[in-house]
């Protein structure tokens, strides 16, 4: 028996096996699993495939803006403006959906789905120049975003609705949320694809390892030739661009909009984030664990409604102290890593 073997107990032959679990990256998906477990002993009902696919379709909006919250935060930023940016893309792609000028209603929706696109992608793209720029902090710089945004909406609305009112565009556009797709509902798959190519996109390419270089450490990753200021402002047009796939699904649902749209939203995004498993100083993005945080969080309303023991009215309370306890969980693990 060798002196190594002696000091371990362990007989000859044998070799220690250790594995290596990253418990930030599996404690959403166990969160989820017990969440389930306690929704299932609340109301028979709630494990119902009918519930748990209403569940997964409510979140769409929330988890797809998330998607791109987890870029934004993983460079080291964050974006405030989500909820007042979806309000003003909305309204801007109903305004246009509005104007007869295209007579076609087919030709009329493909080119609101491109506006929508890109009034998307300029508004985080706006958001990540004041920030880069203007040398703003970002919680400053989107604080204010969202003052504009939410500004305009209103401005827009004249303090009401904006309403969809071509009833032609809205038979055919109503399959984009109310459809299916190989059995899903639609918001499901546009969930599935947009984590898809957002996975691919922060785990498989040079960006995505840049943008977690760039959140980890700034000057580190500037004097390793990364353009810090360009991954940023990269980021914050994802960001933009994925409020706009979220719109695209919103605008079918209700077929309106008003300056009280998406409020709160933003909370709800950073939240699953956070929930997720992404550090929220920067420097890890977990896309799947996004996913998992926003099923959470819509989750937890749906057993409050279907319940008794609290009232539906705290959904909000619930959700700002699970952010609080998910923080304090990340600074556990990271203490003990």
């Amino acid at each position: 028996m060798t002196q190594e073997a002696r000091k371990t107990g362990e007989r000859p032959g044998r070799t220690r096996i250790g594995i290596d679990v990253d418990m930030r990256a599996i404690a959403p998906f166990v969160a989820l699993a017990l969440l389930l477990l306690l929704g299932m002993f609340v109301n028979q009902n709630f494990i119902g495939l009918n519930n748990l696919a209403n569940v997964a379709t409510r979140s769409a909006f929330v988890a797809i803006i998330a998607v791109g919250a987890t870029f934004v935060i993983s460079s080291g930023d964050l974006d405030l403006s989500v909820g007042s940016m979806l309000a003003f893309v909305a309204s801007l792609m109903i305004l246009f959906l509005n104007n007869p000028l295209i007579a076609d209603p087919t030709l009329r929706l493909l080119a609101a789905v491109a506006f929508a696109l890109v009034v998307g992608a300029l508004c985080g793209l706006f958001n990540g120049l004041v920030t880069t720029v203007g040398r703003i902090e970002p919680f400053i710089a989107t604080l204010g975003t969202m003052g504009i945004y939410r500004g305009l909406t209103t401005w827009l609305s004249q303090g009401g609705a904006i309403t969809l009112k071509s009833s032609d565009i809205q038979t055919l556009y109503a399959p984009a949320y109310f459809g299916s797709f190989l059995g899903l509902p639609i918001p499901i798959v546009v969930i599935l694809v947009v984590t898809a190519i957002a996975a691919f996109v922060l785990y498989r390419t040079r960006y995505g390892r840049h943008v977690v270089a760039v959140g980890s450490n700034r000057d580190v990753a500037r004097y390793s030739g990364i353009s810090v200021d360009r991954v940023r402002v990269i980021a914050f047009v994802i960001q933009g661009l994925c409020v706009a796939v979220a719109v695209l699904l919103y605008v079918p649902r209700l077929g309106s909009t008003s300056a009280t749209t998406g409020i709160l939203w933003e909370l709800q995004a950073i939240t699953a984030v956070v929930v997720g498993g992404t550090a929220l100083k920067g420097g890890a993005g977990r896309v799947w664990g996004t996913i998992c945080g926003a099923f959470i969080l819509e989750l937890v309303g749906n057993i409050m409604l279907l319940s008794n023991f609290i009232s539906e009215y705290l959904i909000g309370t619930i959700q700002g102290s699970i952010i609080i306890i998910a923080m304090l969980v990340q600074r556990s693990l990271t203490r003990k890593a």
